[in-house]
């Protein structure tokens, strides 16, 4: 059930109406609509509908949703605990709404406050930031948010997407059963909490980060057509990583319930994918430059696109008397004893590598003496965001290696190391990044990192600014960077000099040299980097994404959507209106009107499961098929991409039933009659070229085989890893075409296969022919039905759907083409699996017997 505790937050908003005073359109508390899957008391009196006409010019508008609200709260300092809020101008979230433009889109937000608010109080706060702020919080109890926050998201899931194992209690939290409860239930709050203010048929919603994995599952649950972005600003591990977490594919399930899912470098994204790949079984495509993941008739899309700063409040910062007067006293500090300043800005965290920096410079004193005196590192350590046993650690160490660094090479009036480690306001940090000569950035792990593009605006400087440096309005600017290779930023600054932090010569030979650098090449490294970082702001960046989501999303009002599984492992599967699942019912009320039944049959994957070792058939299967061909109403082919030897063998016991061997190059009508071809006979002289070549795949890719055929050639992958396995596939795909470009077939590519076989030869030909012999022998069948699974059985589908219109099916015949699993296809029906295509088949069988035509 939805939570009542905020249910009428919408009426203490306006005083009225459940709508928002300033909003574009009635913001309803309870939508119901088709599609979607809720248990929702569907009482009328319940349900608002949405009111175009409160608005004369109605806005897009886009909930987004993160663990944090982009709010600061401060209790009253005149003792009647009442409570100050106001915007925090760093939130990433706010920065993200500005660059949107509100005159462009309307912005609600849902998340946690900072600071804890008394149940009595929750009432009344809800109503405040609403009105000004248009923000839902979320309230959770401390214990909750304790286990939730502290316990699951900073010490599991965070070192584990840092590429931390918990080998030992000491590295990484274990696993924790209750601590993955809390956090599942914490994102099902967060989805009640959006279900009070969402119009699901219009609004956009935005999920940000690691914290909220499992609430695109509880949101596509209550509204099948919700649309739905997701962006991880954290790493995302290799499937090496990633898969020793116990509830990997819940998560991975969750995040593949959005419809867009975004990552700051193809790296994170890829890793991803591979994920997919190998826990799903799930491939992806990449089409007209998006990247998209079939998953259950939807298309989930890929967004790689880093996340950027807000230059407008940069520059505004820049501009602050209070930013001048730093900036003048840092100069006075630094520049004028004729000393260089480095600079480190990080969180207090076992991730950002600030000992290696500091053991970086400690080997660039010792090993270039001559800059004793001369540079000094200065480290700001922003506050820790997690807790724990790490976190004391780091410090400790830290302040250890500084007080040796110190007093190993410092001197009366000079430290080489300046360690802050109090917070320091916004201001204060620019001012430090316009004096510095070179920014050190070395964590050996991070999501994206936006210390660099701060760093680089901050240099850009403006007139007054510069002024104070001693530069002229007309001088070109000049950074340096030295940057990890482990940092989401790191592709997209190509001028950085970048380094392996863990390598500590690497490293201090970088400082060398960026402080050696000639003025014209940092010159000109700057100027690269402002080009970049000023053009991909954070409003690129939002609006890139939302572009890419509506996109995404434009195909939701036509298809048709269902809810299936249970808990995390819930989807939806999308399917076009027309594709509807095949009806006992209908198909046996058929069955029983007609006299003149065409049966066609794929093998593998329809009657056998893929999954299945022995792939011969069970004696049920072919009591069933015998049922079938021994009604004098029906002609019934079996239709298989495997070797006429083969099927004569298992079908051996099938006196009437009609077989087709190698995709339907070889015909056989009935047990005692001679195979035909339906093509011109093959000159296989080809398998000379083609079979030297996938040997050479089969000998580099372990769990590969290759399958000669009479008149094929199929290189099976199926047993081998499935990333390797594919992009070897891919590559024989190319070499094959290429080698084989002069002879008469053709190379395509299937499930966990690749084949060359002769030119023309389909599927299709079988049914074209079977639909032939019966139209000679005037038997026009009033009941068609078609049943296969892969891509090669479209053309059965496609000959049985365009032969409708002719001659050779009966006029208002019943025609069947149907598909196993919910998918994209040329058929009109579908089934789940084979269990249920045995069923049908088991089903009509008995009818057969029944009405005495056996």
């Amino acid at each position: 059930m939805v939570s009542r505790s905020y249910s009428n937050l919408l009426e203490l908003a306006s005083g009225e109406s459940p709508s928002f005073g300033r909003m574009s359109r009635r913001i309803p508390r309870i939508m119901t609509v088709a599609g979607i899957m809720s248990d929702i008391d569907d009482d009328p009196s319940e349900s608002v509908c949405s009111d175009p006409s409160s608005s004369s010019i109605p806005k897009d508008r886009i909930i987004i949703v993160a663990n944090q609200l982009p709010i600061r709260a401060q209790r009253k300092s005149d003792g009647s605990k009442s409570w100050i809020f106001s915007w925090d101008e760093n939130s990433l979230l706010l920065q993200l709404k500005d660059g949107l433009g509100d005159d462009e889109i309307e912005v609600i937000y849902v998340g946690c406050l900072k600071e804890e608010v008394h149940p009595n109080e929750q009432d009344e706060v809800s109503q405040i930031l609403l009105e000004t702020f248009k923000c839902v919080p979320t309230f959770l109890p401390p214990d909750l948010f304790s286990r939730y926050y502290h316990g699951f998201c900073k010490q599991q899931l965070w070192p584990l997407f840092h590429y931390m194992l918990p080998l030992s209690p000491d590295l990484g939290g274990r696993f924790n059963r209750s601590l993955w409860q809390a956090y599942v239930s914490v994102n099902k709050i967060f989805a009640d909490r959006i279900m009070e203010v969402i119009n699901p048929e219009d609004d956009f919603v935005w999920v940000h980060d690691y914290h909220l994995m499992a609430l695109p599952t509880f949101l596509r649950k209550r509204f099948n057509k919700v649309k739905l972005g997701f962006f991880l600003h954290s790493p995302f591990p290799s499937s090496e990583i990633y898969k020793t977490l116990p509830i990997r594919e819940e998560l991975l399930r969750a995040l593949l319930n959005s419809d867009l899912i975004g990552f700051h470098t193809f790296d994170y994204a890829r890793h991803f994918l591979s994920c997919c790949s190998r826990m799903l079984g799930l491939s992806y495509e990449s089409k007209r430059g998006y990247i998209g993941i079939e998953y259950c008739g939807r298309t989930v899309s890929i967004k790689i696109l880093p996340v950027g700063i807000h230059m407008g409040q940069l520059q505004s910062v820049l501009s602050l008397p209070e930013t001048e007067a730093k900036v003048k006293e840092l100069i006075k500090q630094f520049s004028d004893q004729d000393r260089i300043m480095l600079l480190g800005v990080d969180d207090m965290d076992i991730f950002k590598g600030i000992s290696l920096k500091l053991l970086a410079m400690e080997q660039l004193l010792m090993q270039h003496p001559e800059w004793q005196g001369k540079i000094v590192l200065v480290q700001i350590a922003n506050p820790a965001r997690g807790k724990g046993k790490d976190v004391k650690e780091v410090q400790a160490e830290t302040h250890a290696a500084v007080k040796r660094i110190n007093e190993t090479f410092g001197k009366p009036g000079y430290d080489p190391i300046v360690l802050i480690d109090a917070p320091l306001k916004f201001y204060e940090k620019v001012a430090y990044y316009v004096v510095a000569e070179c920014c050190l950035v070395t964590a050996v792990r991070d999501g994206m990192n936006l210390i660099p593009y701060e760093y680089i605006i901050s240099r850009q400087g403006n007139d007054r600014l510069n002024k104070l440096l001693g530069q002229e309005p007309s001088t070109p600017k000049k950074s340096m960077l030295v940057i990890s290779e482990f940092i989401g930023c790191s592709p997209s600054l190509s001028g950085a000099i970048r380094v392996n932090p863990w390598n500590i010569d690497a490293v201090a030979d970088a400082m060398d040299f960026a402080l050696e650098m000639a003025e014209p090449e940092k010159q000109l490294r700057h100027e690269k980097h402002y080009r970049y970082v000023s053009t991909h702001d954070v409003g690129y960046w939002a609006r890139s994404f939302l572009q890419d989501l509506e996109r995404t999303c434009r195909d939701h009002s036509r298809r048709r959507c269902w809810g299936i599984g249970f808990g995390l492992s819930f989807r939806v599967v999308a399917l076009d209106p027309n594709f509807k699942k095949l009806s006992m019912e209908r198909i046996v009320s058929a069955y029983k009107r007609t006299t003149t039944r065409a049966i066609l049959l794929d093998y593998d994957g329809t009657l056998m499961p893929q999954a299945s070792i022995d792939k011969s058939p069970s004696s049920k299967s072919i009591d069933i098929i015998n049922n079938l061909c021994r009604d004098k109403n029906n002609m019934v082919f079996l239709v298989s991409a495997r070797s006429r030897n083969t099927v004569d063998e298992w079908f051996s016991e099938c006196e009437k039933l009609g077989l087709a061997a190698e995709h339907g190059y070889f015909l056989r009508l009935k047990r005692d009659a001679e195979w035909e071809t339906r093509v011109p006979v093959a000159d296989t002289t080809w398998k000379q070229i083609a079979e030297p070549v996938m040997q050479l795949y089969t000998e580099t890719t372990d769990g590969s085989t290759i399958e000669d055929k009479e008149t094929s050639l199929v290189w099976c992958y199926e047993d081998a890893d499935p990333d390797f396995g594919s992009c070897q596939a891919k590559e024989l795909l190319d070499h094959l075409e290429s080698v084989l470009a002069n002879e008469p077939v053709t190379v395509k590519s299937g499930q966990n296969i690749v084949e060359v076989k002769p030119q023309g030869v389909s599927k299709g030909l079988v049914a074209k022919r079977l639909l032939s012999i019966m139209q000679e022998n005037e038997m026009s069948p009033d009941f068609v039905l078609c049943i296969g699974d892969d891509r090669s059985d479209e053309d059965m589908f496609e000959v049985i759907t365009t032969s409708m219109a002719g001659p050779s099916i009966a006029e208002n015949a019943e025609v069947f083409a149907c598909t196993v699993g919910r998918k994209p296809s040329k058929a009109k029906y579908y089934l789940d699996d084979t269990a249920e295509i045995v069923r049908l088949m088991q089903g009509l069988a008995s009818v057969s017997e029944q009405t005495g035509t056996v």
